[in-house]
C-alpha cells in the first residue's frame, strides 16, 4: 500500500478515528475499556475493528457498538482511513501490520512485546513520519500512573539524591498448561521468554526511572518447562548515570510479585505490585538524616492514578493533537528492547554486552536466540541468516 499523503496530524477539534485490530482478551480487556473512556469525553470513537476470525470480530463489533468489522487489514485501512490504530495481535504480526496502518497515514499504538528483534523494530522506525508524525508506540502502561510519574520527577530532579542500587523483578509462575498452547514458548511466535514477554514490563519501568542502560551481563536456564526459549533469566546492568541492578525474570515463582526498589543517597524507593500499580504501592524510605516534612514531601504522591492502558492512551493522545512524538516510540520505545536483546546475547555468549553493541550484521538482531547453539529452533527457517 503506498504511503498515504494525509497531513499527518489533521485532529483538532474533533474525535480521533480509531480502529482495533486483534479482537482477543488484550483488546477486549484494556484496550476497548480505555478507548470507550476517552469516547465518552469527545477523544476518540472507533470506527472498526479487524480479526482473521470473522465470528470473533462480529462479536466484537457488536459487542461494543462499533459501525464496521473486517477480516482485511488492507481494506480497512482504505475504506476507514483512521487516525490510530491499535494492534493487539500476536508479535509475530506486529511488523506488517504496523508499517501498513503507518503507509496508510494512521498513528500506531502496538502491544507489547513490540516486535521480535530490533531489525523489526528498526524498519518499522523507518516508516514513521519526519516530522509530526504518523508515529509507532508501544504499549507500556506500567510506565503510567501518578506513582510512576512522582518517582520519575524525584529521580529525574535529584531530589534524593543519585541512584545507586537498583533490583528489578519479574517472578512470576506459569504451569505446564501455559505451554501446552503451541505458539508459547517459541521463539518465531513468541519472540523470546519471561525476559521477553513477561519482565519487559518492569525493565521498560526501570529504564524509564533510571535513564539509559551502558552494559549488561546475564545468565539464563531452561529449568522446568520443555521449551525452546528460557524459564529464568538474571542480569546485572550497570546504568549510564552509574547506578548497577539486578534483574530477575521468571516463570518458576509460585508466589508471584513485580518488585523495583531504588537505592538512592537519600531514600530508597520501592515499588511491590503484580501486573499494575497504584499509589499505595508505592514507598519511600528516607535516610535518617532527612527532615520529617522533607520526607513527607516525597511522600506525597497526590491523586491517585493507577498504572493503566488509560493513562498511557491519554499521553497518546496528546501526542497526536500536539504532533510530537509519543515517549514510547523511537528511541524510548527502542530502549527496552535492545536491553532484552543484550540480554539474551549476554546470556547465550557468556560475555559482557554493551549498549550499541547490537546492530545489522550481527545474528542478535534479527532473532533473540542469536543462532546460539541449544537455543536457536531446530527447524531451519527460524534460524537467521
Amino acid at each position: 500500500m503506498p504511503r498515504s499523503s494525509r497531513p499527518t496530524a489533521p485532529f483538532t477539534g474533533r474525535p480521533l478515528r480509531t480502529a482495533v485490530v486483534g479482537t482477543g482478551a488484550i483488546a477486549r480487556g484494556s484496550h476497548l475499556p480505555a478507548l470507550a473512556r476517552l469516547a465518552e469525553e469527545g477523544e476518540t470513537e472507533v470506527v472498526a475493528a479487524i480479526d482473521i476470525d470473522a465470528d470473533s470480530v462480529a462479536a466484537f463489533c457488536a459487542g461494543a457498538r462499533i459501525p464496521h468489522a473486517y477480516t482485511d487489514l488492507d481494506l480497512m485501512l482504505a475504506e476507514r482511513r483512521p487516525d490510530l490504530v491499535t494492534i493487539c495481535t500476536p508479535p509475530t504480526l506486529h511488523r506488517a501490520q504496523t508499517v501498513a496502518a503507518l503507509r496508510a497515514g494512521a498513528w500506531v499504538w502496538c502491544e507489547k512485546p513490540p516486535v521480535p528483534s530490533l531489525a523489526d523494530f528498526d524498519a518499522i522506525e523507518a516508516e514513521e513520519g519526519a516530522d509530526g508524525g504518523p508515529y509507532a508506540a508501544i504499549v507500556f502502561q506500567q510506565r503510567s500512573g501518578s506513582g510512576a510519574e512522582h518517582v520519575r520527577r524525584l529521580i529525574a530532579g535529584r531530589a534524593m539524591g543519585r541512584p545507586l542500587v537498583a533490583h528489578c523483578q519479574t517472578t512470576w509462575y506459569r504451569d505446564s498448561a501455559y505451554y501446552a498452547v503451541p505458539w508459547r514458548g517459541r521463539w518465531h511466535t513468541e519472540g523470546g521468554g519471561p525476559a521477553m514477554g513477561h519482565g519487559i514490563h518492569q525493565m521498560d519501568l526501570l529504564l524509564d526511572l533510571l535513564g539509559p542502560w551502558s552494559e549488561v551481563h546475564a545468565m539464563a536456564g531452561r529449568l522446568v518447562h520443555d521449551v525452546e526459549t528460557e524459564d529464568v533469566s538474571t542480569a546485572l546492568v550497570r546504568f549510564a548515570g552509574g547506578a548497577l541492578a539486578t534483574v530477575v525474570n521468571s516463570v518458576l515463582s509460585p508466589d508471584e510479585a513485580s518488585r523495583i526498589r531504588v537505592d538512592c543517597e537519600r531514600a530508597t524507593v520501592e515499588l511491590t505490585h503484580l501486573y499494575g500499580h497504584a499509589n499505595d504501592d508505592w514507598r519511600i524510605t528516607p535516610a535518617p538524616d532527612v527532615p520529617a516534612a522533607q520526607a513527607a514531601a516525597w511522600r506525597d504522591f497526590g491523586a491517585d492514578v493507577p498504572s493503566s492502558h488509560l493513562p498511557q492512551l491519554r499521553e497518546l493522545v496528546a501526542a497526536m493533537r500536539a504532533g510530537r512524538r509519543p515517549r514510547s516510540s523511537g528511541p524510548g520505545g527502542r530502549t527496552s528492547l535492545e536491553l532484552i536483546t543484550a540480554l539474551y546475547k549476554s546470556a547465550f555468549t557468556g560475555t559482557t554486552v554493551r549498549a550499541g553493541d547490537i546492530g545489522p550484521g550481527d545474528p542478535y538482531y534479527t532473532a533473540l536466540h542469536g543462532g546460539a547453539p541449544g537455543w536457536a529452533p531446530a527447524t531451519a527457517e527460524e534460524v537467521p541468516a
